[in-house]
């Protein structure tokens, strides 16, 4: 039986300079980003897009359940409406406060004429006004994140 030739690889030119290398060990950790918000369509629309950009993503429909899941969870940001019921947004961040740290930056989304001075009163990072684009949203979080 006579030898069959193998085929030639095909390498692309990236493969030029030999097999790509990933560095050995787990995948790097996805930033894990908390959503607070009441208005349940909000918080669906903003999950989805954070996680279509790569985002681990926790939610909340109001500040006592953020509260819980940061106490079982890292987070590295917050997003926070600031108009929620049974605990609002400046009871969150009070509460948030007042734990021992480090605390993640929070971006505060709020629907009001005055939101730059309810994000200054809570000492948020970021301030989105509702309607927001959801570029601008996700702008936010990437400086956020980056510092």
């Amino acid at each position: 039986m006579a030898d069959v030739p193998k085929p030639a690889s095909r390498r692309s030119p990236a493969d030029a300079h030999g097999p790509v290398r990933r560095p050995a060990g787990p995948a790097p950790l996805r930033p894990t980003v908390l959503v607070v918000d009441d208005d349940d369509s909000i918080r669906q629309v903003v999950v989805a897009a954070l996680q279509d950009e790569g985002y681990a993503v926790l939610e909340a429909p109001h500040g006592a359940a953020a509260l819980d899941r940061i106490t079982r969870h890292r987070v590295d940001l917050i997003l926070l409406d600031m108009r929620m019921p049974f605990m609002t947004g400046w009871e969150f961040a009070r509460a948030y406060g007042q734990r021992p740290g480090p605390h993640a930056p929070i971006i505060t989304m709020t629907a009001a004429t005055d939101a730059g001075r309810w994000g200054a009163e809570i000492g948020a990072d970021t301030i989105l006004g509702k309607p927001f684009d959801i570029d601008e949203l996700l702008r936010a979080v990437e400086v956020s994140l980056t510092g």
